[in-house]
């Protein structure tokens, strides 16, 4: 069986094997977040704007963090994530936090075979398309999903960061989409001493291919921005130079690490599955 085909379960394994480690982990600041703190970053409070009374698809979720800061500040959300075990953990803070967030677990693809509604926004952030193998599938979902004129709000780390080794020492990547990669990891970005080790598959996806999948299917772009740093320190030799803000020290600010998009559902799309 070809990595395409099993790439889901392989995924799922990796995630379910990182989910307690991450709950754990001083990154995620679990407890600070059961106490209130909001996890989301400028970068895209400032697409999102005022979302009060506003219904939010957030793809990709992970055990929620972002979820419940969306139903915080006034949104209706609804979290999709492959990991079941990461989904159990999102349903169960939302219940400690007493949010109205709910959630789902499936493969973002299948979607379409557990909900059926549409939303005022979707939204999706920080490492998650680099898990996805074909990003016109991922952009139909999109459009889907989304009511006329409708609000799609993307942060995502930059293709050029995934060219680097870990180290950013030197350029082991293309930038463009060459097919699956298959690494074994150990530790994980939110604690790199943790005594685990996960396989999985990751795919890297130019800006262009990234733009046109969400043209091709009805999204008028809105803004691009890039960004010369990370909002977190998940990187291998990091400094942070402002307070939430972090480079590779030897590169500075010379190389993009985050891009936004902000773009809209054009209001006579017609979605064809």
């Amino acid at each position: 069986m070809t990595l395409e085909n099993n790439y889901i379960d392989i995924n799922r394994n990796s995630w379910n094997n990182r989910t307690e480690t991450h709950l754990k982990s001083e990154f995620y600041d679990l407890d600070g977040f059961l106490k209130g703190r909001n996890s989301l970053n400028d970068i895209e409070l400032n697409l999102l704007g005022d979302i009060k009374g506003k219904s939010i698809l957030h793809l990709q979720c992970h055990f929620g963090q972002d979820t419940i800061s969306l139903s915080r500040l006034g949104a209706n959300v609804t979290g999709i994530d492959l990991s079941d075990k990461a989904i159990e953990s999102a349903e169960q803070i939302a219940k400690d936090t007493n949010s109205s967030a709910r959630f789902i677990c499936c493969d973002i693809y299948n979607l379409p075979n557990y909900l059926d509604e549409k939303f005022d926004v979707v939204f999706t952030s920080y490492g998650t398309i680099g898990w996805l193998p074909d990003l016109d599938k991922w952009a139909k979902i999109i459009s889907r999903f989304l009511k006329p004129n409708g609000q799609f709000v993307f942060v995502e780390f930059h293709p050029v960061v995934w060219m680097f080794d870990d180290n950013f020492e030197k350029i082991a990547y293309r930038y463009f989409n060459s097919g699956a990669i298959l690494e074994i990891e150990s530790g994980t970005y939110a604690d790199k001493t943790a005594k685990i080790s996960q396989q999985y598959v990751m795919w890297n996806h130019a800006l262009s291919e990234v733009l046109n999948s969400l043209l091709k299917n009805g999204l008028e772009i809105r803004s691009v921005d890039e960004f010369d740093y990370s909002p977190y320190n998940c990187f291998n030799k990091t400094v942070e130079f402002e307070q939430g803000k972090y480079r590779i020290e030897h590169l500075d600010n010379k190389i993009p690490m985050v891009y936004s998009i902000n773009a809209k559902r054009k209001n006579k799309f017609k979605h064809i599955n």
